[in-house]
């Protein structure tokens, strides 16, 4: 029942796509006109198998194309990058790299995929802080979801939240 719900909400929002990743639509967004497909558009993640005895993770609910799933901005690094990423209800990922900005559409999968990585109940026992103090130059993540916010450099070993990471930053672009 939920993924006739969840193929519902997709359709309502226009966005129930049949395209896998490599034919996501692209969208300037300054002109809301299409443009052409990313090359490099992300591959789903392969879904973690939790460990015995902890529960499923289940998608999380969307009540709303606006809605604010999850942004994730990643800066630091030698090169000072700064770039976001944020998962919208309606099924679009909008990126900002360098002032650029694009919007792209998930597929229904990739929709779910992502969904159900927010979805982990192993998320609520993620730190909302973690910082190696001895390296220099790591990306710094700042993840907002569920109405918190992470604020990581991927240092401490969180399953979970590095399975998240890797899902969103496979939107950005190269």
């Amino acid at each position: 029942m939920a993924v006739v719900m969840v193929a519902g909400l997709l359709g309502l929002a226009g966005c129930a796509s049949e395209q896998g990743a490599a034919g996501a639509e692209r969208t300037d967004a300054a002109a809301g006109t299409p443009t052409a497909a990313s090359p490099s558009a992300p591959a789903s993640p392969t879904p973690a198998t939790p460990p015995s005895g902890s529960p499923r993770p289940s998608p999380v609910p969307v009540t709303g194309p606006d809605q604010l799933l999850v942004t994730m901005e990643v800066t630091g690094g030698f090169a000072g990058v700064q770039k976001e990423v944020a998962l919208r209800g309606d099924g679009t990922v909008h990126t900002t790299d360098k002032g650029e900005r694009a919007v792209r559409r998930t597929s229904a999968a990739q929709f779910t995929e992502l969904r159900t990585l927010l979805g982990d109940p192993a998320l609520d026992d993620v730190s909302d802080f973690t910082k190696n103090m001895q390296a220099a130059d790591l990306f710094q993540y700042t993840l907002r979801f569920g109405g918190r916010t992470v604020r990581t450099d991927l240092s401490a070993e969180e399953p979970a939240l590095d399975r998240l990471v890797q899902a969103l930053s496979a939107w950005l672009p190269q």
